[in-house]
């Protein structure tokens, strides 16, 4: 079937977007008829493509619409949810009178309540987050993106086997209707490709991946490009040696200072703060890190993966500045962390929690060149993949297994592994002494290349 063809079929069964803000403000004020002081209902109403390919055949694929509607009820500070896949108006309407009676069994809560209504709004269509593009890709074509993807990883002898490729896409339509008169949505995409790879033998088997991940289709890595990264990143691994346990200075690749930009997200959580659950509890104001360390979550980027125009709450999305050139300037808050906490809330409500936007660390003044961070290190280790969970938020402290490259007099020597690497985040984030440029917007929690002072690698 043409791509165009397809398109409309598939927007023929999806309900219009004006049936759905009508329904969740049907639903609004349905609640208010049950006896619900508060009401929020949300409608997304999404299509989804998966294609999972190995050996050049198709291992799984997905193509299905999901829709969904979340109903929260808040009834003399009691809170109730209560959610369904079926959108018919009668199941909803029962799903309503359900939850108001739900709630009166609750236990109050002196901080549940909706956000006011703010005057503040966001162009949804100024951020840029709908490509057209991608409702037009017929699945041949995406199809054959994982299949050119894998095909063109098998080329180097060097890889000795594949754990597949994948290109996945989505298309959401997100109603938000509230008691508070707030009613917003918006329309988003997204795309992905990727591919994993394996090398060496059965003594010394090595693996990798690499993957692009976008809004727009047009700045979707080409798969020649992933398959060529991909294979980077697994042969640079083959032979490893072990190191002898020590400290020495550990250089993060963008992928690693991603997930330990993503355990530092978790410790500025308002959730986290009341829960008592982070070391930065009561750190507002003070300084956590050095002057190198800027970081920030910003929802209105144009194009980029985390950027929406409102939150679950209702509140318009914004630019928060989290760390700025070490000190702890805010904890993210949705409405009720913001409530407990005594703050404002910064528009991060994510659901029930709190979620990030575009979560970065800013390179700044004196970001130099990744390969340049590299060339000044006489020795230490460019940290390239962790295992295990190890990340303990109420200290700080890190254990995670690891596997890396050693780093001799400013060059590659060889690569590591059955290493551990142990650190704290606090220390961590005062002994940074390098941040490269190597930003990337390939996932909404990121950051470029890091050179911490010191770290303990265990080895042999």
């Amino acid at each position: 079937m043409p791509a165009a063809r397809q398109v409309a079929k598939r927007r023929e069964t999806a309900r219009p977007a004006p049936a759905l803000r009508d329904l969740a403000e049907s639903l609004v004020e349905y609640a208010r008829k049950c006896g619900a002081g508060e009401a929020e209902v949300s409608i997304v109403d999404g299509y989804e493509f998966n294609v999972d390919v190995r050996k050049g055949r198709i291992e799984t694929l997905v193509e299905a619409g999901s829709r969904s509607a979340g109903v929260r009820i808040i009834k003399d500070t009691k809170t109730a949810y209560a959610s369904s896949s079926d959108l018919d108006p009668a199941t909803l309407r029962r799903l309503v009178r359900n939850a108001v009676r739900r709630a009166e069994l609750g236990s109050p809560d002196e901080f549940a309540a909706l956000a006011p209504l703010s005057g503040e709004r966001v162009d949804a269509v100024g951020l840029d987050l709908y490509d057209p593009a991608i409702a037009g890709l017929d699945s041949k074509t995406k199809i054959d993106l994982a299949l050119r993807t894998e095909r063109a990883a098998l080329r180097d002898k060097r890889i000795t086997n594949s754990y597949g490729a994948t290109f996945s896409s989505n298309e959401i339509r997100s109603v938000l209707a509230l008691t508070n008169g707030f009613v917003g949505e918006y329309e988003q995409t997204y795309c992905g490709l990727g591919v994993g790879l394996q090398a060496g033998g059965t003594d010394d088997r090595v693996e990798d991946s690499w993957s692009s991940s976008k809004r727009h289709f047009k700045d979707l890595g080409a798969p020649e490009e992933i398959a060529r990264k991909a294979v980077e990143r697994t042969v640079r691994q083959l032979h490893p040696r072990k190191v002898p346990t020590q400290n020495a200075p550990v250089l993060f690749e963008p992928t690693q200072t991603g997930w330990l930009l993503g355990f530092l997200f978790g410790c500025v959580t308002g959730t986290a703060v009341y829960q008592k659950a982070t070391f930065l509890e009561g750190k507002l104001g003070q300084r956590i890190g050095n002057e190198r360390i800027t970081v920030i979550d910003d929802a209105l980027m144009r194009g980029a993966l985390g950027s929406h125009p409102f939150d679950s709450d209702g509140l318009p999305c914004r630019r928060t500045m989290v760390v700025e050139k070490g000190v702890l300037k805010s904890y993210l808050c949705n409405y009720y962390a913001a409530r407990k906490l005594g703050l404002q809330s910064t528009g991060s409500a994510d659901g029930g929690g709190v979620g990030p936007a575009n979560f970065y660390l800013e390179p700044g003044q004196g970001a130099a060149p990744a390969a340049d961070i590299i060339a000044g290190t006489k020795k230490g280790l460019l940290l390239i993949r962790t295992i295990g969970h190890g990340l303990n938020a109420v200290t700080g402290d890190i254990s995670r297994g690891a596997f890396g490259l050693w780093i001799e007099d400013g060059q590659i020597a060889y690569p590591v592994s059955e290493i551990t690497i142990s650190g704290n985040l606090g220390r961590i984030l005062e002994t940074i002494e390098a941040v490269g440029t190597d930003l990337d917007f390939n996932s909404s929690i990121t950051g470029p290349t890091v050179k911490v002072a010191e770290m303990t690698i265990a080895g042999s």
